[in-house]
């Protein structure tokens, strides 16, 4: 099978960039991703007004459904880490759509983005618990009884890790599925004859996996910052 032609790497293929392109073709997309995000939130933030418009009422109430449900389950102590969660939102939600365009490619099909993303929910998982916790945050891994605290540390620390697979597989397991579902359905039916349910599934997909993914890391967060029982 050959290897598809994305536009991205077709610009950076014409400019001589043609291994790098070919190779790091999840890298160039999340580059692409991070520039169409930081380009909105400046675009937004100077569109802001006191008597919001249509865009601005609906960036709030999708940026205030995605607070409130937070502050639910960590309570108003994790609003300081709301900017992570909102930014790790609209990151994965963004390279899952993208991947509905013909010409581009989702990031998040590629496990190193799942990754790395994962990566940064446990170190902020274990910064969190720190915070609240000090050095008195060990007893999350030591379990109630002290006899059993070595066993229990070593499970504990097993499940932590456990936490980054889950994360990164799930979230590139499902946009890899429906990337090559997609690819499938566009060589049989074409460009612009692919089936709408699908294009609809692939939609669908993409929000629930980047929904899943945050409240995940919200559930990870809250349990850090709760007292060891």
């Amino acid at each position: 099978m050959e290897h598809p032609i994305y536009f991205i790497d077709a610009i950076l293929s014409a400019i001589g960039l043609e291994h790098f392109a070919h190779n790091y073709s999840h890298m160039t997309h999340m580059w692409f991703i991070m520039l169409i995000l930081i380009i909105s939130a400046v675009l937004f933030g100077k569109g802001v007004k006191l008597l919001p418009k249509k865009g601005q009422n609906v960036f709030e109430v999708i940026v205030g459904g995605l607070e409130d449900f937070m502050v639910e389950i960590t309570g108003p102590e994790g609003r300081f880490f709301f900017p992570y969660i909102a930014t790790v939102f609209f990151f994965i939600l963004v390279s899952n759509l993208l991947g509905l365009v013909p010409g581009f490619f989702s990031p998040t099909a590629n496990l190193n983005t799942t990754l790395a993303l994962a990566l940064c929910t446990f170190v902020l998982t274990h910064i969190i618990g720190i915070k609240f916790h000090g050095a008195k945050y060990i007893k999350h891994f030591l379990g109630p009884v002290w006899w059993l605290a070595p066993l229990m540390f070593i499970l504990e620390m097993i499940g932590h890790f456990a936490r980054v697979m889950s994360l990164s597989i799930r979230l590139f397991g499902n946009i890899f599925g429906k990337e090559t579902v997609l690819a499938i359905f566009f060589m049989l039916a074409g460009f612009y004859l692919a089936p709408l349910p699908i294009l609809f599934l692939g939609i669908l997909v993409s929000f629930i996996q980047a929904l899943v993914f945050t409240l995940l890391s919200i559930i990870y967060f809250a349990g850090a910052m709760e007292e060891a029982h």
